[in-house]
């Protein structure tokens, strides 16, 4: 997922945080994870913990599997979500 798409999502969720709270603790949640897995990645690799890379693997992953899983419930029509595109 670009930058671009990450900070326009975010940038909605700050200008929307009073009145969808949950889901702007959601995307900061999202955002906490794909920064974690960004950072742990090269010294789980370094120190040999195999176990921690896929683990940050699915961390730097997770805001674009966040989006798409809000997505496909959009277009099902089973949850409203403005910001999707």
């Amino acid at each position: 997922m670009p930058l671009a798409e990450l900070q326009r999502i975010k940038q909605w969720h700050v200008s929307h945080r009073h009145h969808n709270p949950l889901e702007y603790h959601l995307w900061d949640a999202m955002l906490t994870l794909w920064v974690m897995g960004w950072v742990g990645w090269l010294p789980a690799y370094a120190l040999h913990k195999v176990w921690a890379v896929p683990l940050c693997v699915l961390a730097i992953a997770a805001p674009g599997l966040y989006v798409a899983w809000r997505t496909r419930a959009h277009r099902a029509r089973r949850l409203r979500c403005d910001w999707v595109r």
